[in-house]
């Protein structure tokens, strides 16, 4: 029997209530450090609404570490929209991370607090680099290792530039200077010649200056 829609609406506001209180205490403190109860009261909701919504606090980080990479993942799809090149696509990825965490450092912080299973080929979030990695190997862009390691390795490289300009607090041309140095040791690193990675790079940083 199908829940009423009053019911379903209510539902959903109180999980939205939770994850927006849970966003901003994430801020400022992980996960383990936040009591239940101050997450309920910055949603105001009831301390039971909390579980019927999530198992736990770990779950709950979870939840808003994927809803924000879920957003980050859909800003990059709408960026590569039309391109075809694989290369091009996992550089348009690692350009749009980067300027996430320039501008979004809130956010990116809490999604790199909370993320898990995040370098797993077969999460969701991550189908577009795999496919992309995918491509690039069937068409002898990269070198072969990149089959089974190639996820593992782009996505660490992006988890950790964005690391960088949130906890050095890069400004934007110190952004694209580390942006572009990372995209050629990045694409140099998965055996991408290193004139095309040159080009690549020179040209995402022309375009967020």
């Amino acid at each position: 029997m199908a829940k009423p829609a009053t019911t379903t609406i209510r539902a959903e506001r109180t999980r939205s209530a939770l994850l927006m209180a849970g966003l901003n205490l994430l801020v400022d403190r992980p996960i383990d450090a936040i009591p239940i109860d101050d997450i309920v009261l910055a949603a105001g909701v009831a301390k039971g609404s909390f579980f019927n919504h999530f198992a736990d606090k770990h779950a709950f980080g979870a939840a808003i570490a994927g809803a924000v990479r879920a957003g980050l993942e859909a800003q990059i799809d709408a960026t590569n929209l039309g391109v075809g090149n694989p290369i091009e696509r996992l550089a348009n990825g690692m350009c749009v991370a980067a300027e996430f965490a320039l501008v979004e450092r809130s956010q990116t912080i809490v999604m790199l607090r909370g993320m898990s299973n995040a370098t797993v080929q077969q999460n969701a979030l991550n189908r577009g680099v795999a496919a992309d990695i995918s491509a690039c190997v069937a068409a002898g862009l990269t070198r072969s290792e990149a089959r089974s390691s190639g996820v593992l390795y782009w996505l660490g490289l992006c988890q950790i530039l964005m690391v960088n300009i949130v906890e050095d607090n890069l400004s934007r041309s110190e952004m694209v200077k580390r942006l572009a140095e990372m995209l050629v040791l990045g694409l140099c690193g998965l055996g991408v010649e290193p004139d095309i990675a040159a080009k690549i790079a020179a040209q995402s940083a022309r375009t967020r200056r």
